[in-house]
C-alpha cells in the first residue's frame, strides 16, 4: 500500500538554528532516505522550499486569483514529502517513527487513494 508521509514543522524555529545543527539535520535526511530506499519502499521524496517561495492559485466562477505566498498563516507548515510502498499501516508508522522530523514537528501519514503511473490512474 502506498503512504505519503507529510512532514509538518515549524519554518520559524528551522531558520534560527545554527548551521551545525542544520548540518546534522541534512545528514539525518540523508541517512533516513538512504534506509528507507535500500529497503526498497521508497518511491520519492521531497524538501519543499519554504512558503514564502509558494504561490496560490484558484479558480472561482470563472475568475484566476494567484497570490504570492502559503493559503494558510499556520504554526506548522508542510515542508517534505516522503512517498512509501509498505504492507501496511503498521510498516508506515514505523517508518514515521525513524524519521527525523518526528523529533521536532509533526509526521502526518496518509494513505493514498489513486495514483498516476505509466499514463493512467490506478487504484492504490
Amino acid at each position: 500500500m502506498r503512504y505519503s508521509l507529510l512532514l509538518n514543522y515549524s519554518e520559524a524555529e528551522g531558520a534560527a538554528l545554527p548551521e551545525e545543527a542544520m548540518a546534522e539535520g541534512r545528514a539525518a535526511f540523508d541517512a533516513y532516505a538512504k534506509s528507507l530506499n535500500e529497503a526498497g519502499v521508497l518511491l520519492g521524496a521531497d524538501v519543499l522550499q519554504p512558503t514564502a517561495a509558494s504561490t496560490t492559485v484558484t479558480l472561482r466562477n470563472g475568475s484566476l486569483q494567484v497570490q504570492d505566498g502559503p493559503f494558510a498563516d499556520t504554526k506548522e507548515q508542510l515542508g517534505g514529502v516522503f512517498l512509501i510502498d509498505v504492507p501496511d499501516l503498521d510498516a508506515a508508522l514505523a517508518w514515521a517513527e525513524k524519521c527525523p522530523a518526528a523529533q521536532w514537528g509533526t509526521v502526518e501519514i496518509r494513505p493514498v487513494g489513486v495514483y498516476f503511473s505509466d499514463g493512467q490512474w490506478n487504484q492504490a
